[in-house]
């Protein structure tokens, strides 16, 4: 078996019960979702009571909603409800940063309303992690068939060790994911509050496995690695996942909150992306030529969150079509110093040159989740990325963006032939007769023609 480091990569319905267990046969603690449900706060409110009514009283908790470039999640006010039901007891915060940079004052505060900034805890991924077991290699091999043969470790924030808890609160969002198929659930634990090597190499399977066998499917090759350790290292964690379904109504133009689903296992989780599946995907009727992309400048600062823009839309553009990013405040590639530092070095020059240069150089062999970034930030040759970064003095340069691979654009001049404020979600004919496709948050969706999503 190739040791723990080494890297191998081939071409080729509920009961109310007053004192509830986590060890019961009942998973499911709360669930409404539909195509047509429309939730209020006040009813994520009465649903996630309704579900801790349900676990018993508590004495310790800790809350792990996503960070702030999850805000439409509604994991915000989530947290703040499970705050105003426990009271003290809800002792910590940890938001699942992942590689993210740490949350500011006006962020917790803007997203988490009352929520007390003392409980706020900040995960470091390169220090404060445990290793609870290792995925064998040969079940990695045997789920990517044959693409990778390391063993995965299974890390999570020590707090969740150490931290004698006996309720831990996965709040976040369920919807398409790059990197495992559909985001949350376990990801929440093991990438969000997970450390270098398990986020490097799930990052890495994901990319040598193939994005696009991935997204939009809740059980793929990463899922799989995270459900393993699930099951074998982290059963004795008291965890329960509070997980909504949030996307944009092309009808009235707002997000709507389509489901809550609250539960302990696979199931509630697999009920989720079940729905979201239905309310953040689209299958175009043709292949998209011309693709334009907002990026919301208080969510998108780097490539490596703006990037979901080539992401989310790459199965629906057509072969030498275009793709053009909006990015007003895109001011650095990666928000990690050392990521950024290997974006600007290799580039996203795809597949092959990425996988090649990995194979050569030991700092993207340390840095596998930097590698994977890199073949997913590529169009491999089949259509344009054009970037259009805002002209302030922090913002990327002309010669930057194109350092990496991506073209720059004027984002003065496209903008006034694309006012993004009268566009519509979805096709638009301009007065030329040119058809565009507009989106104005890739991180809540995911595009795709039928010739490229099977």
């Amino acid at each position: 078996m190739p040791s723990k480091s080494s890297v191998r990569i081939v071409f080729t319905v509920c009961f109310y019960i007053p004192e509830f267990s986590l060890s019961t046969t009942i998973m499911i603690y709360f669930e409404k979702g539909s195509t047509t449900t429309n939730l209020t706060s006040e009813d994520l409110k009465n649903g996630l009571y309704e579900a801790l009514v349900k676990l018993g009283k508590r004495q310790k908790v800790l809350a792990i909603p996503p960070d702030f470039t999850r805000y439409p999640s509604h994991a915000g006010e989530l947290t703040e409800f499970a705050w105003q039901y426990y009271g003290e007891k809800l002792t910590d915060v940890l938001p699942a940063l992942g590689t993210h940079t740490g949350m500011t004052d006006e962020q917790i505060a803007t997203m988490f309303g009352q929520v007390p900034k003392a409980i706020f805890r900040v995960h470091d991924w390169r220090h404060d992690v445990v290793t609870l077991g290792y995925v064998p290699g040969s079940y990695v091999s045997e789920v990517t068939e044959g693409a990778l043969s390391f063993d995965w470790p299974a890390q999570v924030n020590k707090l969740l060790v150490e931290g004698n808890f006996d309720l831990i609160l996965s709040i976040g969002q369920v919807v398409p994911h790059e990197v495992v198929g559909m985001a949350n659930y376990n990801k929440n634990i093991f990438v969000g509050t997970g450390g270098q090597e398990g986020i490097n190499k799930s990052h890495f399977i994901g990319a040598v496995y193939g994005m696009e066998k991935m997204m939009g499917r809740a059980n793929t090759p990463v899922r799989k690695v995270f459900n393993y350790a699930s099951e074998h290292f982290a059963a004795h964690l008291p965890i329960v996942y509070v997980q909504t379904v949030v996307a944009l109504n092309k009808e009235t133009g707002k997000l709507q909150t389509y489901g809550l689903f609250i539960g302990d296992d696979f199931e509630v989780f697999d009920k989720a992306a079940g729905l979201s599946m239905q309310v953040n995907f689209e299958m175009v009727e043709k292949p998209l030529n011309k693709v334009l992309v907002w990026l919301d400048p208080a969510e998108f600062k780097s490539t490596w969150l703006g990037n979901k823009a080539i992401y989310r839309t790459r199965m629906a553009i057509a072969d030498g079509g275009e793709l053009i990013v909006l990015a007003p405040a895109l001011r650095e590639f990666g928000e990690d110093k050392e990521i950024d530092r290997l974006i600007r070095k290799y580039g996203y020059f795809g597949t092959p040159r990425t996988l090649k240069a990995t194979n050569e150089n030991e700092e993207l062999q340390q840095n596998l989740s930097a590698a994977a970034h890199l073949i997913h930030g590529s169009s491999e040759g089949r259509f344009t990325i054009t970037y259009c970064p805002g002209k302030n003095p922090e913002n990327l340069t002309k010669e930057e963006i194109e350092s990496v691979g991506f073209r720059w654009g004027d984002i003065d001049e496209i903008t006034a032939k694309y006012h993004v404020s009268t566009l519509k979600e979805g096709w638009n004919v301009m007065p030329d007769g040119e058809e565009i496709f507009y989106i104005s948050n890739p991180a809540l969706g995911l595009w795709a023609h039928k010739d490229r999503f099977r």
